[in-house]
């Protein structure tokens, strides 16, 4: 009967070990996903504070880059209004002899 006795304590003690290793188990799975989930938070917050860094830095460059070729622009455009003053001054001079000679 001792048999007996000692092998159903020791199903119930195993039943028991069963038991608290599966509670341990669930217990360190949900400490897992939490944690999963929370690096997973943490990593796409910085990549989301990269694609905001980049982005910015990409605007700056367009912006730069587009008040460079705007100077760039209006040189060209100041040198090209005065060739053309000059060219018509002189010309003024011209069509006033023309139209002296044309009066006369």
């Amino acid at each position: 009967m001792t048999t007996i006795s000692e092998a159903i304590t020791t199903i119930k003690k195993a039943e028991s070990d069963a038991d608290k290793l599966l509670k341990d188990t669930k217990a360190k799975s949900s400490e897992m996903i939490q944690e999963a989930k929370s690096k997973s938070n943490e990593t796409i917050e910085k990549a989301k504070e990269s694609a905001h860094s980049e982005a910015e830095k990409i605007t700056f460059e367009a912006e730069t880059n587009a008040k460079k070729e705007a100077y760039h622009i209006t040189n060209k455009t100041n040198e090209k209004v005065e060739i053309t003053k000059s060219k018509a001054t002189g010309m003024v001079d011209e069509a006033a002899e023309i139209i002296v000679k044309s009066i006369l």
